[in-house]
């Protein structure tokens, strides 16, 4: 039995896995931010999630596009240093991309995976093969005596 405040029980734990992310992508962000986001992310999620498949679509939609960000923050990151990055920053900047890469494909995938099977579920059913719906069988003309 799904009650009405379970979307908005998993709307909080979506709220909790993405500021997770955010501090352990970040290289252990404040936890100040983390809570900001965690606050954000909720709110987004118990104003967009009428589902609970709705809530985690949504939070994977939302930890693949923060994966994606992760590269780019390193490198602007090493590039306001001022100098030319050193080989340990460089290693760092591969590391991001490519974990970042990997799990943002993967991440958007699965959300994407996720609004399908919802689409689906909401949409109206399909009449099977050789019947015909009940509007187009009454436009028919018939004939005439």
């Amino acid at each position: 039995m799904i009650t009405w405040w379970t979307p908005h029980l998993h709307a909080v734990l979506g709220g909790i896995v993405v500021a997770i992310g955010v501090f352990v992508m970040w290289e252990q962000a404040a936890t100040a931010w983390a809570l900001i986001i965690a606050a954000v992310a909720t709110t987004f999620l118990w104003w967009q999630g009428r589902s609970i498949g709705a809530v985690w679509a949504w939070t994977t939609l939302g930890l693949g596009i923060e994966s994606m960000t992760w590269p780019i923050v390193t490198m602007i990151r090493m590039r306001t240093g001022g100098s030319q990055p050193t080989e340990a920053q460089m290693e760092t900047i591969l590391n991001a991309v490519l974990f970042g890469l990997f799990t943002s494909v993967f991440w958007i995938t699965f959300a994407f995976g996720l609004f399908k099977r919802l689409r689906e579920r909401n949409a109206p059913p399909t009449p099977l093969p050789g019947t015909e719906p009940v509007a187009a069988r009454s436009k028919k003309k018939r004939p005439r005596r």
